[in-house]
């Protein structure tokens, strides 16, 4: 299994005090924290933009991210 990935905007300072914490695999992280940061925080969806989240994402931490449950 890949390893997850995450993004944590309360890392990050922000007028908004944003506290919205994001994992999944590399392309979900990355597609939902660019949607978040342009429409949450104004940015422009650029390259760059998108190079600096992928910069600011981490290995998630056991325990953090929600489990999915067999049904």
């Amino acid at each position: 299994m890949a390893t997850r990935k995450a993004a944590d905007c309360r890392k990050f300072p922000s007028e908004k005090n944003c506290s919205l914490y994001i994992s999944g695999t590399e392309e979900e992280v990355l597609a939902v924290a660019t949607a978040h940061a342009v429409s949450s925080h104004g940015h422009k969806n650029t390259p760059e933009l998108r190079k600096q989240l992928q910069a600011m994402l981490e290995d998630e931490r056991p325990g953090t991210g929600a489990r999915a449950e067999a049904r």
